[in-house]
């Protein structure tokens, strides 16, 4: 009976002992909002953070936000990511795998669909996702970006490489109120390369955010930010300033659309919810599709830039994230024979040790020319993937 106890609590422990990985948003890398009046409130910023904080903040609420509980009842904040260009980038504790022909992870604004009479919108402020490998492993996203190219991606009122440049407000100049809720019509000013509408204004300041729009940790005079811009999708319905709505784009972007999740399924009223992102939709900087088995970084930043009158800038908001199937296996890439995410010496090295002395404790992935079995043709292909030939 002790054996039995003994080995059941052995069991026990090994079965603890298996991590599984999570689902939800578990790492910050960088946070970099634009100018925007949440700014230093979502989350609450003061004067002094250090980066470090301010991105375990931003963590802090990203990782807290559980769409699959619906017992759970927290008051979930918001990361908002400023005006144009401001954004923010992240990653789970694993990478998060391609599977092909579904939605691969999800990302959760605050979108809110408008009533019947306007259901092609409501609160959209749309940002743009982009996604990255580790290719050099070492554990940053300083490795190529790739767009994941939504439903606008091929629009002709798109402009990729949009610059644009904020400069630090003087707080103590004169205002310029514009009642009943512009405090100030000339607070924050900007300048831009656009092709299609005004190449100067500013970020204005409204009556119900007081703090400084400008981000408390920014140490510079200006912030510049270059992407790409999306058409403007508000619409001032009333003709009077009093009720503007923010068109939904079809898909493809964060904080578009109202998000599908655990218990909030579409309805007629509003079928056309945001399902996800699919690592499918990746682009290189040409608009070449590019095949991802995995990603170990995801960025979101905002792609609009336009001024909705008393309602404010446009400004991307997130909640929280979601992979869709966190325990899913990629397959293996070309090359990399010992299953370490990278092709480098040492998949040549585990090629040769198995092949001298028939050590196959470190291959994964050995067949590499195709022919059923592991050979010195193995080794010269990978000699060929790591020499880009």
């Amino acid at each position: 009976m002790k054996k039995l106890l003994l080995l059941s609590l052995i069991l026990a422990l090994s079965c603890t002992a298996i991590a599984q990985n999570s689902p939800f948003i578990r790492k910050v890398y960088d946070f970099r909002p634009a100018p925007g009046q949440f700014v230093n409130s979502s989350p609450k910023a003061f004067a002094g953070i250090t980066k470090d904080s301010l991105l375990n903040l931003v963590a802090e609420e990203l990782s807290s936000y559980n769409p699959i509980d619906d017992e759970i009842e927290i008051d979930y904040g918001v990361v908002s990511l400023g005006s144009f260009g401001g954004y923010v980038i992240f990653g789970f504790d694993h990478p998060v795998v391609n599977v092909k022909g579904e939605y691969d992870f999800q990302i959760f604004g605050n979108a809110i669909q408008g009533d019947e009479t306007t259901s092609a919108g409501g609160s959209s402020e749309p940002g743009i996702v982009m996604v990255s490998r580790d290719v050099n492993g070492n554990g940053i996203p300083d490795d190529p970006w790739y767009e994941l190219a939504g439903s606008e991606y091929n629009n002709p009122r798109v402009q990729k490489h949009f610059t644009i440049t904020y400069y630090k407000p003087d707080e103590n100049k004169p205002k310029v109120p514009v009642p009943p809720f512009i405090t100030d019509a000339e607070y924050i000013r900007w300048t831009c390369n656009s092709v299609d509408s005004l190449q100067e204004g500013y970020v204005r300041k409204n009556s119900f955010h007081n703090q400084s729009y400008w981000p408390l940790w920014e140490e510079g005079e200006t912030m510049t930010f270059e992407a790409t811009k999306l058409p403007c999708n508000a619409v001032d319905e009333s003709g009077n300033g009093s009720y503007w709505v923010q068109h939904f784009f079809s898909w493809g972007y964060v904080d578009n659309r109202p998000d599908w999740h655990y218990g909030y399924k579409p309805t007629a009223y509003n079928e056309n919810m945001n399902m996800g992102f699919k690592i499918d939709w990746a682009v290189d900087e040409d608009g070449n599709h590019v095949d991802l088995k995995k990603v170990d970084f995801i960025k979101v930043y905002n792609a609009e830039l336009q001024d909705c009158g008393w309602l404010g800038e446009t400004s991307t908001e997130i909640r929280g994230g979601l992979d869709l199937h966190p325990d899913a296996v990629a397959e293996p890439e070309p090359g990399d024979v010992n299953g370490d995410d990278n092709v480098t010496s040492a998949d040549v090295t585990a090629l040769y040790n198995l092949l001298l002395n028939n050590d196959d404790s470190a291959i994964v992935n050995g067949d590499q020319d195709g022919d059923g079995s592991i050979t010195a043709g193995d080794v010269t292909a990978v000699y060929n993937i790591l020499l880009g030939s």
